[in-house]
């Protein structure tokens, strides 16, 4: 098996030369013109000054050029860094100063952010458009052969992934050419995909997902990949009927968004038959979405610091599990899973403990961060950070993310939980849980709702407090209640829950202060002013 994205590529290239690739609303190519395309666009980096080993930022937009420069990048052997193309100037001139990269390479469009990032320096920093890079990629010249003559190994950094946006030091993920490799190897086996299916990715190239994922287990197969713009719910079923996608992927809002779409009568008259997501729905709700749209949702879990995590077994249907332990289609067991009480203990079947995994796929560690590594990587085992109950079929169900568990009244709560119920309500679209600052000592419970339909008159925050409290134990019920337009979301749909308020404010429901007859709760509890 090839065990580098340039080998990847160029396998399906020789296996299929012919063969649709790479289909947009732009243009197609084949296997054999996207490798020529590849390998020019690596001469053009190469006499840009980009060498094996160099750290280049993109700037990356879901277009051709960039997947086909990031695809230039890995076959030269450097170090793509790719960034959210929304980010701010500062959060990119952060990037330039922490990683100092050889090239940035952005485009026209983002020339008033670049130009005000803070960290570059003409003098120092070269940058490139993607156009002159890949722009003129529907012109494919098949003379360029096998590529740049450059021994890359699967050892060797393909990528550093930054996890937040920020204006100073950003944690960056470390992974290599072996990991995103055997991601593309296990992905079609996972999802039981072949050289018939058309994978459609509307998800961002500066995360895993689709670069490890759609893109190289595309390749990997030998199936078509649809590569569009961006996420537009009015349009993707029409996306997928023009371009003829059979799977696509999912995280954060997408399906919830997908299904509050007016519905049509032709909404499973699609060719889609699968799609991947994460963490796992409700069994209700996702067998709802299925039948709606005529195909069959397959859940699993995974992170850029291991690309091999969880996922549902072939022939199984585990409603509202991550799946059992995602392991390779020719190598066999190549990944472990534990679950670890806060002692260090093993939990066993019914227990709820962090999940670690251990595998060739996790990453090497946090660029220039040592000690950060160090905690979270210990004898080879990956600390992910996630609670899971362990099942008596092998299954893991997600509870909370570690840090977001909420200590109140001498107990844990789990965020998703609490959500989970407040969504049920019929009169509420989208929910985010988060824990604030008691006048005790732990934490206080507040939820942040988005009323259906923007109907914040339809929205009565005391009787959607007294229905959670039917659902859920006492001490999980939030106590302070406050509607909002909408949620904030990171570039990959997820509820930035770090930007919701923790402070309290007048335009909040407070559930014990109405119990107590407080005025403030008073006027919480009338409508408008309280949300």
């Amino acid at each position: 098996m090839p065990d580098t994205v340039p080998q990847l590529l160029h396998a399906a290239a020789q296996r299929d030369p012919g063969g649709t690739w790479l289909r947009t609303d732009e243009g197609s190519l084949t296997f054999a013109a996207t490798a020529a395309v590849v390998h020019r666009s690596a001469a053009r980096l190469q006499a840009a000054g980009v060498r094996r080993g160099d750290l280049v930022v993109l700037t990356a937009r879901s277009t051709p050029p960039y997947l086909l420069s990031l695809l230039a990048l890995a076959s030269l052997g450097a170090v793509a860094v790719p960034t959210n193309p929304a980010g701010s100037a500062a959060e990119l001139g952060g990037l330039l100063r922490q990683t100092r990269p050889r090239l940035l390479v952005t485009d026209v469009d983002l020339h008033d952010t670049v130009e005000a990032a803070a960290a570059l320096d003409a003098a120092t920093l070269g940058s490139a458009d993607v156009g002159q890079i890949a722009g003129d990629w529907l012109a494919p010249d098949l003379s360029y052969g096998d590529g740049p003559p450059v021994d890359v190994r699967p050892d060797d950094l393909l990528v550093l992934i930054p996890t937040s946006g920020t204006t100073g030091a950003s944690k960056l993920v470390m992974q290599t050419h072996r990991a995103y490799t055997m991601a593309g190897e296990g992905f079609p086996w996972w999802m039981e995909l072949d050289s018939t299916d058309r994978l459609m990715t509307s998800l961002p190239l500066f995360h895993v997902n689709a670069p490890a994922y759609s893109v190289l287990g595309s390749l990997a197969c030998g199936a078509g990949l649809v590569l569009l713009p961006r996420f537009s719910a009015s349009g993707f079923l029409d996306a997928a009927r023009r371009h003829g996608a059979t799977e696509f992927n999912a995280i954060g809002a997408m399906l919830e968004i997908l299904m509050r779409q007016p519905q049509r009568p032709d909404d499973a008259d699609t060719p889609l038959r699968l799609c991947y997501t994460g963490p796992s729905p409700a069994r209700e709700w996702q067998e709802a979405f299925e039948a709606r749209f005529g195909l069959r949702v397959v859940c699993g879990y995974a992170m850029s610091e291991s690309p091999y995590g969880l996922i549902w077994r072939h022939g199984t249907r585990p409603f509202g599990t991550l799946g059992s332990v995602r392991q390779h289609p020719t190598l066999g067991v190549v990944n472990e899973a534990r679950v670890l009480d806060q002692s260090g203990a093993a939990v066993g079947v019914g227990g709820t403990g962090e999940l670690m995994l251990r595998n060739p796929a996790v990453t090497p560690g946090y660029w220039e961060m040592p000690d950060e590594t160090a905690r979270v990587i210990v004898d080879g085992w990956l600390h992910t950070g996630d609670l899971v109950t362990v099942g008596e079929d092998d299954t893991y169900t997600f509870v909370a993310r570690q840090k977001e568990v909420i200590r109140r009244r001498g107990e844990n709560l789990s965020p998703a939980e609490v959500e989970e119920a407040v969504l049920a309500h019929p009169a509420v679209q989208d929910c985010a849980v988060v824990g604030v600052p008691s006048e005790m000592t732990e934490e206080e419970v507040k939820a942040f709702v988005v009323p259906r339909n923007g109907n914040e008159e339809g929205l009565d925050l005391a009787q959607l407090h007294a229905w959670t409290a039917q659902r859920l134990s006492a001490f999980k019920v939030p106590r302070f209640w406050q509607a909002v337009d909408e949620l904030p979301r990171t570039a990959t749909s997820r509820v930035a829950k770090h930007r919701l308020p923790r402070e309290r404010t007048d335009q909040e429901y407070d559930a014990v202060a109405l119990a107590a007859g407080g005025q403030a709760a008073d006027t919480a509890a009338s409508g408008k002013d309280g949300r």
